[in-house]
């Protein structure tokens, strides 16, 4: 393995060196400084929970998908 420093910035990668290929390298990238990551509006793991679940399905009678596939059927 080679090890070439370089810079990152605004999704860039500039490296110091160049490397003679004619083929496509794959590379890791290891950020060296501690960077901190804005949050994902996205779902994340302990969004689930069973517990929670069981509560809000509690006065559900049937199945879970048959309760959904019934709200969609409606909402058409």
């Amino acid at each position: 393995m080679l090890q070439i420093t370089g810079t990152y910035y605004k999704g860039k990668v500039h490296l110091e060196e160049t490397i003679p290929t004619d083929r496509p390298l794959k590379v890791t990238v290891v950020f060296e400084e501690e960077i901190t990551q804005p949050q994902s509006k996205g779902l994340k793991f302990s969004d689930f929970s069973f517990a929670k679940t069981r509560e809000i399905l509690k006065n559900t009678k049937g199945s879970l998908s048959d309760t959904v596939i019934e709200e969609r059927r409606e909402a058409l």
